[in-house]
C-alpha cells in the first residue's frame, strides 16, 4: 500500500483532490455572478437600481461578520464544513431571490444571506489550498482556483441570458445557481476527511484570527497601499458589473457580450498570464494594468456603440483588473509586517468586499438621480485614483533614498 509520505503518491492525490476542491469552487462562484442579474430582475418588478444596490451594500455587512469569525468557525467545524455551511446560505440566498422578485425586508434578508456565505468561501478557499499544496506549487495553483471562481462568477449572468433565450423567467437562473450551491457543497463535505489526512502529513496550516492591534500594524506598513488599491478596483468591478445589464439596454446592446469579454480575459490572464507577470517588477505592472483599467472605463464611456467595441472595452477591463488583481495580492503579503501576512491578506479580502458589494449601493443612487453617464464618471475618477497610487509608488521608489524618506507616508 503506498504510504501517503511518499511525495509521488501524496502530489496524484492532491490533483485528484484539487480537481474536485476546483469543480466545488466553480459551483459556488456561480451564485456570486447571478447577482449581476439583480438590477434587472428587480427593474421587472417595479424596483430600481438603487433597491438593487441596497442588497449589495446588506451583502457588504454580513461579509465583514463572515471574514472575521470564520477563523472561528474554522476550529470548531474544520474548513470544508465551513465552506459547505456557506454553501447552504448561497443556495437559500439565491433561492430567495427566485422566489421574491421584489424589493422589500425580504431581499434585504438573502443579500445577508449571500454576504455570509460568499465572504466564508472567499476567505477559506485559499486556507484550504495552503493544506492541500506545499509551498512551492501554492502559487501555481492560486492561479487556478482563482480562474475557477472567475469561471463560475462568469457564468451566473450568462445563465440568465440562457434562461431567456429559451423562454424562461430571469429567476431560473436564480434556480440554477441554489442548485450549483447545493453540490458545490456536497462536493466540500467529500473533501473534507481527505482534505484532513493531507492536513497531518503537510503539518499544520491555521487561519489567523484578525484584530484591532493587528489591524492597526498592518495599515501602518506598505501593505496599506494593495489593500486600499483592490478596495478601489473592487468598486470598478462592482460598479460596472451589477449594473451592467442597465448599461447595455441603454447601450440597446447584449450584456451577455460584456461578461463573455470580460471573464474570457480575466481567466486567461490569471491561467496563463500572471505566472510571469508576478515575476516582473510589481510597481511597474501595477502602473501599467491600472491604466489598461482607466482605459477600458473610458471606451464604456466614449467608444462603445457596437457589438465589437462592447467586446473589445470588456476585454481591456478583464486584462488590467484580472492580473492588477494578481500583482497587488502578492504586495499586499509581501508588504505586510514580519508574521502578520495572514492578517493583511484577511484586510486585503474585507477591502475588497467594501468596493465589490459597497459601491453599488452608491453606484445605484447615481443612476437614479443622474443616470448612468454620471456613475460612468465616478468610476472614472475611482480608476484615475487607483492609477494615481500606482505611480505615485513607482515615482516614490525612484526618488533619491534620502528623499523618499522625508515623503514616505508609512
Amino acid at each position: 500500500m503506498p504510504s501517503l509520505a511518499n511525495p509521488g503518491y501524496q502530489e496524484r492525490n492532491t490533483k485528484g483532490l484539487f480537481a474536485l476542491f476546483c469543480g466545488g469552487s466553480y459551483l459556488l462562484s456561480v451564485s456570486y455572478g447571478t447577482t449581476f442579474l439583480l438590477a434587472m430582475s428587480l427593474s421587472a418588478h417595479g424596483a430600481s437600481e438603487a433597491d438593487a444596490g441596497s442588497i449589495m451594500s446588506a451583502a457588504m455587512f454580513s461579509t465583514f461578520i463572515a471574514v472575521i469569525f470564520s477563523g472561528h468557525l474554522t476550529d470548531l467545524f474544520g474548513a470544508p464544513k465551513t465552506i459547505a455551511f456557506g454553501a447552504v446560505l448561497l443556495a437559500a440566498a439565491c433561492a430567495g431571490f427566485a422566489c421574491f422578485p421584489t424589493f422589500g425586508l425580504s431581499a434585504l434578508g438573502f443579500g445577508l444571506l449571500l454576504g455570509l456565505g460568499w465572504g466564508v468561501f472567499y476567505t477559506l478557499g485559499p486556507i484550504i489550498v495552503a493544506m492541500m499544496i506545499e509551498p512551492a506549487r501554492r502559487v501555481k495553483y492560486f492561479a487556478l482556483l482563482s480562474g475557477c471562481m472567475m469561471s463560475g462568477i462568469g457564468t451566473g449572468p450568462l445563465l440568465g441570458r440562457a434562461s431567456e433565450a429559451f423562454g424562461y423567467p430571469l429567476q431560473a437562473a436564480f434556480v440554477m445557481a441554489a442548485m450549483a450551491s447545493v453540490i458545490g457543497g456536497v462536493a466540500f463535505v467529500l473533501l473534507g476527511p481527505k482534505i484532513k489526512q493531507l492536513h497531518l502529513v503537510s503539518g499544520a496550516v491555521t487561519v489567523c484570527r484578525i484584530s484591532p492591534q493587528a489591524g492597526a500594524l498592518v495599515m501602518r506598513s506598505k501593505a496599506a497601499f494593495a489593500i486600499v488599491m483592490v478596495g478601489l478596483g473592487g468598486a470598478i468591478f462592482g460598479g460596472l458589473s451589477s449594473f451592467q445589464t442597465s448599461y447595455a439596454h441603454l447601450k440597446q446592446l447584449d450584456y451577455s457580450i460584456f461578461f463573455l469579454g470580460f471573464m474570457a480575459a480575466v481567466i486567461t490572464c490569471r491561467l496563463l498570464v500572471a505566472g510571469f507577470i508576478v515575476k516582473r517588477d510589481p510597481y511597474r505592472m501595477a502602473g501599467i494594468l491600472t491604466s489598461l483599467i482607466v482605459t477600458s472605463v473610458l471606451m464604456f464611456m466614449f467608444t462603445v456603440d457596437t457589438a465589437a467595441t462592447y467586446l473589445f472595452a470588456a476585454i481591456v477591463l478583464g486584462v488590467g483588473y484580472g492580473l492588477t488583481y494578481s500583482v497587488i495580492n502578492g504586495l499586499a503579503a509581501n508588504e505586510a509586517p514580519a508574521g502578520y501576512t495572514a492578517q493583511s491578506l484577511v484586510l486585503f479580502s474585507l477591502a475588497y468586499f467594501v468596493g465589490v458589494f459597497g459601491f453599488p449601493w452608491l453606484a445605484g443612487l447615481i443612476i437614479v438621480s443622474q443616470g448612468m453617464g454620471a456613475l460612468l464618471s465616478v468610476i472614472l475618477l475611482i480608476a484615475l485614483l487607483n492609477w494615481a497610487i500606482a505611480l505615485g509608488r513607482l515615482v516614490w521608489r525612484r526618488l533619491p533614498r534620502s528623499q523618499a524618506r522625508r515623503f514616505d507616508p508609512i
